[in-house]
């Protein structure tokens, strides 16, 4: 019936360790909750008498034509939800009209991905400590038809998340990208080691490069002629920057609870980040979308589109293809209704004055 119903299905259906892998967030996981809880402080003030029997829902995104504004979010290792894994989510994502964004720990290569969906993808990246791994990935992206690059830039270290401590929860064999990336040894105390961490951070954490700067954008944009959005970005000064390093486009997210938490939920910073680049360049949004209202909301307050994330996941683990798909579909038709009850026709027609 909802987003919200297929968490507690999905953990039934997972192994723990990889439900709380999943599921879990940073620290107390105070932002992990906030990031939902948030929309809910946003009310709509819709319009009347508008004329709504037609509507379009449609959109673009970096010069993408979607169905809906409703992406979905990189995700790693989605083979431990279901058999098909990344390959069930692609599927579903170019059936639907919709866009995947594919992780730099994906369970499958970017070519199979690739090859398994003739609809649009994006790629994910984490630049790793070996500028050379991460030009040979991104050339091979590029080669394999992507249509841009996501810059992950919250992830100097990798968060601390308890749940994935208590499981001692690692990579597990056979993740493509972490197998041929040279993996660089780091201890506790060093840039890159953190104390107390999973194995996961401990394994991947290794291959991150925490000595990222602005600088890294203008190299990235010099090896690709994909255009290159930043992801990670909670702060309207640091949107102006990802501007003025040629980006072209900020994902206003906080790596969905998992990284520094009680940073602020997505959603209460994208009116200021909105203004400061003032349509310079595209906003997405991800974190906290779990209904049709939300979507609203996201682009009433500046967001060209949104990204969801873990009710994919859900839906993967619960029904691979068609999970994912009746995620998608759910969300779309929850955005339909709620674009006629307030009052619009296109999605050109949400604007600020729905909000309050």
């Amino acid at each position: 019936m909802s987003l919200r119903e297929l968490e507690s299905d999905a953990r039934a259906r997972l192994r723990a360790d990889v439900f709380d892998y999943y599921a879990g967030g940073a620290g107390d996981e105070i932002t992990l909750r906030e990031n939902g809880r948030a929309y809910d402080d946003v009310a709509l003030r819709y319009r009347v008498l508008a004329g709504v029997g037609a509507r379009d829902l449609s959109t673009t995104v970096v010069g993408v034509r979607l169905a809906a504004p409703i992406l979905v979010a990189p995700m790693a290792l989605q083979g431990l939800a279901h058999a098909d894994g990344e390959v069930a989510t692609a599927r579903a994502a170019a059936a639907r009209g919709s866009l995947m964004v594919v992780s730099t720990l994906a369970s499958t290569t970017p070519e199979a991905v690739r090859a398994a969906c003739d609809g649009p993808l994006w790629f994910q990246l984490y630049v790793l400590k070996d500028r050379g791994a991460t030009r040979a990935l991104v050339e091979r992206v590029e080669a394999a038809g992507y249509g841009a690059l996501v810059l992950t830039v919250d992830a100097p270290l990798l968060g601390r998340r308890a749940r994935d401590e208590r499981n001692a929860f690692g990579l597990p064999p056979r993740v493509p990208v972490a197998e041929s990336a040279p993996q660089v040894p780091d201890t506790p105390g060093s840039p890159g080691g953190v104390s107390g961490t999973s194995p996961l951070a401990a394994s991947f954490g290794a291959m991150l490069d925490p000595s990222l700067d602005w600088r890294t954008v203008e190299w990235l944009r010099s090896i690709t002629r994909l255009p290159v959005l930043v992801k990670g970005v909670v702060r309207g000064d640091d949107a102006v920057l990802a501007a003025e390093h040629g980006a072209a486009g900020v994902i206003v997210s906080n790596h969905g609870g998992r990284q520094l938490d009680t940073a602020p939920a997505t959603i209460r910073v994208l009116p200021e980040i909105a203004d400061a680049v003032g349509g310079r360049l595209e906003l997405l949004i991800d974190g906290g979308v779990r209904r049709g209202t939300d979507v609203v909301k996201a682009i009433a307050l500046g967001a060209r589109a949104v990204l969801v994330g873990r009710p994919i996941l859900w839906g993967l683990a619960l029904g691979g293809e068609a999970g994912v798909a009746r995620v998608l579909e759910l969300l779309r038709d929850e955005l339909d209704l709620a674009m006629a009850l307030c009052g619009c026709r296109t999605i050109g027609e949400i604007d600020r004055s729905l909000v309050m």
